[in-house]
């Protein structure tokens, strides 16, 4: 990617009569940061500081636009007219930096979960998005007509509170999309039947925008292929999108993929990092050639500007969307333009901190930003006056450990960095080297380049124990001490029976050409992780005939739906077989008993090879038991895995928080809260 491609990703271009400083994005994603359903200072802090990274355009999170469509109270909705002062907030948080702020409206349909609010779903009919889920309310025609006076309203509530325009979301499978869709509409009156019917309320929906908003910028998201039999297709899309730009003004479509369905399609929405990058780029393509005159925006995927400067250089978008990237990093486009890109801190794609706390119904994190969500409160630190000077040792050279010096540099501490083995990363290198999970080693790379760049003593290869801290040991002088020596992992031996490998060392199998893991391969899975799904996945694209066990109801339980729908489908194409509720009894030579943890019924697998056992891995903590218990020993402090084993969203906060505080996580947490 030349430098000559990234200035025209950088280029002012108009769409109509918005001026936009920059082809770059960042499109509606849902971060949780709402109370009782209204824009807060958290939200508009959080806009404002991406605003301020440089980005042209902005658009908000869906707003709800009626209360059939809350959810919870945490998501943002505009019932009233009250709620107009609360996004008088946001927009000046992002237009006071130049940027441009769309509010994106929505109404989410049958997957509106009504437990929060005790409310039922609204659908074209009674059909759920997924086994197990609420049965919606089928809308009759009062319920269409009030939708319909419930969208106009916002976009005028919308115009009110100074906003640059407005996107009527007509994709992902939410309530616009389940009437366009024949996989979902089998009405068989007027909103129904034939497409003419089925786009009836869509055009409703666009009427009373263009009524209620007179003149206000309006554009439609889309997906481009629901990935559902009998679902809408590409061409399908492309024509009804043509329909809608003759009959509406049309500033845009954003064209996206997927249906909020319980099954692949929804696997795709939030691509992970086992997708290729921009591997739906073809969608817009698609629309850019159909639709001549129609800027089509492109999303999904686009993990960094160079990246997403392809599609513009290929004619194929007219404005590039990077929402993760943008959480990972705000400062994406202020970096480049300063002719600084290395300092990017790359959005991994793991779905962990943003999309896996969403399902959980928490505000967003993300693995390698810490400050997301509190943007005010590390502004107000930075600005704060220096703590007095100390010496900091950080023990471990993982994502805590190196998250923990870099905080501790920048509040003004001396700091020295050590790792006993001989490279930086942690376990999490070892994990970046299984297919499918590459893109977790760009976290090492770039905390890495961030020490190199600092006055940070890195040693590597060295071993610290407690005596050389004490008083006249090698490593006598130190103020603080950050232990982040990691955990180590569980196994557990099966005798008389197969050959038993820890996860670090199943890995480590993997790049052998002479790998004894072949045949058929037990993987013992107790955490519901992506540390025993990738390795199972990696095993049997090798051709080895995999099992999963484990005790758990549900499968790969900590793993975000949006990317276990896609995982379950890989793996069920390569014939993965799982034992859901079943823990292992005994073995005895290639016969691995297994136990029904219900009725304690067994049966047997025979003819197995070896078993890969992820079981609980055990904090190495050793260093910061013996440092706690002395009284004449620097000061100490755990973080991540040596403080209990959990995933790196956890060790990065909990290093980031001790490295600045100098105290423990739940110290430091407070702490952040309380700053002016």
């Amino acid at each position: 990617m030349t430098s000559a491609d990234i200035s025209t990703l950088l280029s002012p271009v108009s769409l109509g009569s918005v001026h936009l400083r920059n082809r770059v994005f960042v499109p509606g994603h849902t971060t949780n940061f709402g109370h009782a359903n209204s824009p807060t200072g958290r939200l508009a802090a959080y806009h404002g500081e991406r605003a301020r990274g440089g980005v042209g355009l902005i658009v908000t999170e869906g707003i709800r636009v009626h209360p059939t469509s809350a959810g919870r109270h945490i998501s943002l909705g505009s019932f009233d007219d009250a709620s107009v002062p609360a996004y008088e907030a946001v927009v000046r948080a992002v237009q006071t930096h130049g940027t441009k702020l769309f509010a994106q409206l929505l109404h989410t349909g049958r997957q509106a979960n009504g437990d929060a609010t005790r409310t039922a779903a609204w659908s074209p009919g009674t059909t759920p998005w997924a086994a197990g889920t609420h049965i919606p309310h089928a809308m009759g025609p009062t319920d269409i007509a009030t939708v319909v006076r419930a969208f106009g309203a916002a976009a005028r509530r919308m115009r009110q509170a100074g906003f640059d325009g407005v996107e009527i979301h007509l994709g992902h499978g939410h309530l616009i999309e389940q009437f366009l869709s024949p996989f979902t509409n089998t009405r068989t009156d007027a909103y129904g039947g034939s497409p003419d019917g089925r786009l009836r309320f869509a055009r409703e929906v666009l009427t009373e925008v263009f009524t209620q908003a007179p003149g206000l910028p309006t554009g439609i998201r889309v997906s481009a292929d629901e990935f559902l039999p009998g679902g809408l297709t590409p061409p399908d899309m492309v024509g009804i999108v043509d329909l809608l730009r003759r009959e509406f003004p049309l500033l845009y479509v954003h064209v996206s993929h997927a249906a909020y369905h319980g099954s692949y399609s929804l696997g795709t929405q939030m691509a992970d990092m086992s997708f290729r990058h921009a591997q739906f780029r073809h969608h817009a393509a698609l629309f850019k050639k159909e639709i001549p005159g129609l800027p089509v925006l492109a999303v999904c995927r686009l993990d960094s500007l160079p990246e997403a400067a392809e599609l513009i250089a290929a004619g194929e978008a007219d404005l590039v969307g990077l929402a993760r990237p943008h959480i990972a990093d705000p400062y994406l486009v202020r970096r480049a333009e300063e002719g600084r890109p290395h300092d990017v801190r790359s959005c991994l794609a793991c779905n962990q901190g943003c999309v896996g706390r969403l399902e959980a119904n928490l505000p967003i994190a993300c693995v390698v930003n810490p400050e997301v969500g509190a943007e005010r409160e590390w502004a107000a630190l930075r600005e704060a006056p220096p703590a007095p000077v100390r010496r900091v040792l950080v023990v471990g050279g993982g994502p805590a450990g190196m998250e923990a010096a870099l905080a501790a540099h920048r509040a003004g501490h001396e700091v020295t960095l050590t790792e006993a083995r001989p490279a930086l990363g942690g376990r999490i290198s070892v994990a970046a080297t299984v297919p499918g999970r590459e893109r977790l080693g760009l976290m090492v790379t770039d905390l890495a380049r961030e020490l190199a760049g600092r006055a940070v003593d890195v040693r590597l290869g060295e071993r610290v124990t407690a005596d050389d801290l004490l008083p006249g040991g090698r490593l006598d002088g130190f103020d603080d001490v950050v232990v982040a020596t990691g955990a180590r992992p569980g196994r557990r031996e099966l005798p008389g029976g197969p050959p038993v490998f820890d996860v670090l060392e199943a890995i480590a199998a993997l790049r052998d050409s002479h790998s004894p893991l072949r045949g058929t391969v037990l993987v013992r899975d107790d955490q519901g992780t992506w540390a025993a799904a990738s390795v199972a996945e990696a095993l049997a694209r090798e051709g080895v005939r995999v099992h999963m066990v484990s005790p758990t109801a549900s499968f790969a339980s900590k793993i975000t739906t949006y990317s276990k729908l896609a995982l379950t489908s890989r793996m069920g194409e390569l014939g993965i077989r799982s034992h859901l509720m079943r823990d292992v009894a005994a073995a005895d030579g290639d016969t691995v008993v297994l136990r029904d943890t219900l009725c304690g019924h067994t049966e047997e697998l025979t003819g197995v090879t070896a078993v890969v056992d992820v079981g609980l891995p055990v904090a190495d903590d050793a260093l910061y038991r013996e440092l706690d218990a002395r009284a004449d020993a620097p000061r100490v402090h755990v973080v991540g895995d040596a403080n209990a084993p959990r995933t790196a969203l956890e060790a990065g906060y909990e290093g980031r928080l001790a490295g600045t505080f100098l105290t423990d996580a739940v110290t430091g947490a407070g702490l952040l809260a309380h700053t002016p």
